[in-house]
């Protein structure tokens, strides 16, 4: 597995050091999801994601929000929407203006996603396990820090 930090040089700066290590602990998080996820089920972490921004909308989502939810290209989410539509896990509905289409979960679709949620969930816990409850409400807080930071950057 790559570790970016391998790319570090003396007197980086610390900000370069810690992209590098959030960078590298998010694609070892990632690698060990997607692993996991197909030694139990058919469904990729992509596949997963979509399933689980629609199983908290029960309405659905209109594809162009998926795509910003998941950030991925709107072809990214019609791809596995094709995928997810043929094996009856998801169906589409056309919006009143007949060019907006929304997604949601079929009954077959809450329950497949009810099955693997509950395995990512804990293996989510065991992975994270190294830090405590405390430390990990201390990432978070910063995590959400910088999140906030870069959000209004944008605007």
């Amino acid at each position: 597995m790559l570790d970016f930090e391998t790319r570090l040089a003396h007197g980086d700066h610390q900000a370069i050091k810690l992209w590098l290590r959030l960078l590298t602990t998010t694609t070892l998080v990632e690698s060990e999801l997607r692993t996991r996820l197909s030694a139990t089920s058919d469904i990729s972490l992509p596949r997963f994601d979509l399933l689980s921004q629609l199983e908290r909308e029960p309405a659905g989502l209109r594809m162009s929000e998926l795509s910003a939810r998941l950030m991925v290209t709107r072809g990214n989410v019609t791809g596995l929407a094709d995928q997810l539509e043929s094996e009856g896990l998801v169906e589409r509905t056309s919006g009143p203006d007949r060019r907006s289409v929304t997604l949601k979960l079929t009954p077959l679709g809450h329950e497949r996603f009810g099955e693997i949620a509950e395995q990512h969930e804990g293996w989510v816990i065991m992975l994270l396990g190294a830090l405590s409850q405390p430390e990990q409400e201390q990432l978070s807080a910063l995590l959400g820090k910088l999140k906030a930071h870069l959000k209004a950057r944008r605007a």
